[in-house]
């Protein structure tokens, strides 16, 4: 085999991994996995697919070596290989919003006009933890929490979030976080307290990324 030859089936093998980031329901599935590990059915749920189809994508990804599996009794369960892979995510996200023409207006028509949210950053959030004046709320589904959540917060899916207002002291100061930048759970579960007249903001970001900080966390790893 020439050199040359040898170069590009380098570089196409070094490439796969992007090839398969390149449809955004599996983009989809990789974010969701950066909460934890879920069985096929469940993501199919969470990306709004059919089960057969969101096993297609998810074996796309399996080639690919982006994600991994394990069986328990009938249900196959998948979960990201390791972090590296939230780290590609996270760099093609970054990249997608400092050269994407046109990015901001599609993030602004999804997420809402954030501009009356109180938003607060991890290092705050990490000072107000040490000083144990803040309750943290997880609004993310029940699993992605019992996978791993920052320590110290409770769980109450926004879902559930109207018929349980009354486990969150009304004297207290809420953040609120979920997935990442573009969930929406936390901007919903911020809305629905300070229209009930708590104290509430959201978290900058989500989970995956305080995990990478290696701030504190409880759970299962995602």
């Amino acid at each position: 085999m020439s050199d040359h030859a040898a170069k590009e089936l380098l570089y196409d093998a070094l490439a796969q991994a992007a090839k398969a980031l390149s449809n955004g329901r599996r983009a989809e599935l990789v974010d969701v996995l950066a909460q934890g590990e879920r069985p096929v059915e469940e993501l199919a749920t969470e990306i709004g697919q059919t089960v057969a189809n969101t096993s297609q994508h998810l074996q796309r990804l399996l080639r690919s070596g982006l994600v991994k599996t394990r069986r328990e009794g009938t249900s196959v369960y998948y979960s990201l290989s390791g972090p590296v892979v939230h780290e590609l995510w996270r760099a093609m996200r970054q990249s997608a919003e400092e050269h994407v023409a046109g990015l901001q207006q599609i993030v602004d028509d999804y997420v809402g006009d954030r501009s009356q949210l109180r938003t607060i950053t991890r290092d705050t959030l990490q000072a107000r933890l040490r000083d144990g004046n803040v309750v943290v709320l997880d609004v993310r589904p029940g699993p992605e929490y019992a996978a791993g959540h920052i320590r110290g917060a409770i769980s109450i899916p926004v879902s559930d979030l109207t018929s349980r207002l009354g486990e969150i002291p009304e004297d207290a100061e809420v953040v609120a976080y979920c997935r990442g930048p573009y969930c929406v759970y936390a901007d919903d579960a911020v809305r629905i307290m300070t229209g009930n007249g708590l104290e509430a903001a959201r978290l900058e970001d989500g989970f995956p990324e305080w995990a990478a900080a290696h701030l504190p966390t409880e759970g299962r790893s995602p």
